[in-house]
C-alpha cells in the first residue's frame, strides 16, 4: 500500500553544521578554516630544510598519536593509502605462500592484485560477503597474511586480534586506512600498516603513509628483490633501508598544502586527547546511529553482528518491505531519489554505499564528524525515505 503525504514526517527544521559526511575525502576538523594553511611552504622544495622537517613532524606525530613502537619505521608514500599497500605487496610478498582476508572491495583489489597481476602461485583465498568476516581460524601463520583492519565499504572490522599469535613466522600486512586514528591496532602482532591522510582526520588525498617493523625490514633486506619495481615502490638503497624515506624525505614530491593540512589534523587529535579522544568520538557516532537503527524500521546495519560494526564506515542496508519488493533497477533509482533529495536539502553529502558494494547507505563516523551533526541528519533521513515511500 502506497503512503499518503500525511503519513510523511514534517521536514526537519534543522540541518548538520557540516553536511559531509563521505567516506574519503572525509570531513574536516570541527573549527577548520582555509586560514590553517597560512604557514605551508608553497612555493618552497619539500627537500628544504623546513620541509623536511614538517614532513619529519607529520611522521613524529602521526607515530605518537598512533602508539607505533619505537623501533617500526613510519614514512609518507605516494597515491593515498592505494600506494601504501601496492608498495607493500609488490615489495615484500612471493618468497613465501600468503593467507588473503578478503570482506570488502578493497580488501577484494589486493587479492586482484597478488593473483591476477603478481601471480603469486601459492595464495589462499579466505573470504565472507558484505556483512560478515570470514573465519580466521583458518589463518596459517607460517604464511604471508594480507588484511584489511575495517572494511572502508562494507562497514564490518576485525574486532580484537585474540586470533593472531604473538610470535608468527610469516609477516602480516593490514591495510588500515579507515582504522587507523579511530580503533586500537595491535602493533606488536603486525609487521605493516598502512593508511591514508584522507580517512580519520580528514587529511587532503594522494599522500599514504606506511609503518613497518623490524621484521618487515629484515625481510626488505634479507630477500632477493623478486620482481622489477617502479620507483615509487622502492624503499631500499643499495640493499639496505632508505632510512631518509622515514626522516622527512618522500619518494616523490608531496604538496605541502597538504602536509600543512595533515600537520594541522594531527594537531587537533592531540588537543582532542589523542587515541583515546578520537576513538570515544568515534564510538559516541556509531552510538547514536545504532540508537536510531534500533528504532527505525525501515533500515539495519549491514555488518551481520554487533562486535563487527564499525565505527568509521558506518554501512547500512534499507530493509523495508516496499523497497525490498522492487526489482534491482528500480531499487537503484528509489534509493538515488532518496539521497539526491537529501543533498539538494544540503542536510547531507556522499551517503551512498561504495559502487561494488551492496546499495544502502554509508555514514562516516570518523572522529572529524560532530555527533550533533549526525543527531541532525537522522531526521532527514527519515523524511526522505518516506517521501520517496509515498510516490510508489
Amino acid at each position: 500500500m502506497s503512503m499518503t503525504i500525511s503519513n510523511i514526517p514534517p521536514k526537519p527544521h534543522q540541518k548538520p553544521n557540516n553536511p559531509s559526511f563521505s567516506s574519503g575525502p572525509c570531513a574536516k576538523r570541527p573549527g577548520w578554516t582555509l586560514d590553517v594553511l597560512k604557514d605551508a611552504l608553497v612555493g618552497r622544495s619539500h627537500r628544504s630544510a623546513e620541509g623536511r622537517q614538517k614532513l619529519k613532524d607529520v611522521i613524529d606525530l602521526s607515530a605518537d598519536i598512533l602508539g607505533i613502537p619505537s623501533d617500526w619505521k613510519v614514512g609518507i608514500t605516494p597515491a593515498s593509502d592505494t600506494g601504501a599497500v601496492e608498495l607493500a605487496l609488490w615489495a615484500l610478498l612471493g618468497s613465501r605462500p600468503v593467507d588473503m582476508v578478503s570482506f570488502d572491495s578493497f580488501s577484494a583489489e589486493w587479492v586482484t592484485d597478488i593473483v591476477k597481476q603478481l601471480k603469486l602461485p601459492d595464495a589462499t583465498l579466505l573470504h565472507a560477503d558484505y556483512g560478515d568476516l570470514p573465519d580466521l581460524s583458518k589463518i596459517n601463520w607460517d604464511h604471508d597474511v594480507v588484511m584489511v583492519w575495517n572494511g572502508t565499504t562494507s562497514g564490518v572490522k576485525i574486532p580484537n586480534d585474540d586470533f593472531i599469535p604473538q610470535h608468527h613466522d610469516g609477516l602480516i600486512i593490514c591495510d588500515a586506512t579507515s582504522a587507523a586514528f579511530a580503533m586500537d591496532l595491535p602493533w606488536s602482532k603486525l609487521d605493516i600498516v598502512t593508511w591514508s591522510w584522507q580517512k580519520a582526520l580528514g587529511g587532503e588525498a594522494a599522500h599514504g603513509m606506511i609503518a613497518l617493523s623490524p621484521n618487515a625490514i629484515k625481510r626488505l633486506e634479507e630477500t632477493e628483490q623478486l620482481r622489477p619495481l617502479p620507483k615509487i615502490f622502492r624503499l631500499l638503497k643499495q640493499g639496505k633501508l632508505n632510512d631518509k624515506i622515514f626522516e622527512g624525505d618522500t619518494i616523490n614530491t608531496p604538496s605541502m598544502l597538504c602536509v600543512e593540512d595533515a600537520l594541522d589534523g594531527l594537531r587537533w587529535a592531540k588537543s582532542v586527547g589523542g587515541l583515546q579522544g578520537l576513538k570515544k568520538r568515534c564510538d559516541q557516532n556509531l552510538a547514536v546511529i545504532a540508537q536510531w537503527v534500533a528504532k527505525t524500521p525501515w533500515v539495519e546495519f549491514l555488518a551481520s553482528q554487533e562486535e563487527f560494526r564499525s565505527n568509521t564506515s558506518i554501512c547500512l542496508k534499507i530493509i523495508d518491505p516496499w523497497f525490498v519488493a522492487l526489482d534491482a533497477k528500480e531499487q537503484q533509482v528509489a534509493f538515488t531519489k532518496i539521497t539526491k533529495l537529501i543533498a539538494q536539502e544540503k542536510a547531507g553529502y556522499d551517503l551512498a554505499s561504495y559502487r561494488d558494494a551492496p546499495l544502502g547507505l554509508r555514514i562516516w563516523g570518523g572522529a572529524t564528524v560532530e555527533t550533533s551533526d549526525i543527531e541532525l541528519l537522522l531526521p532527514w533521513l527519515d523524511w526522505a525515505f518516506a517521501f520517496v515511500k509515498s510516490s510508489y
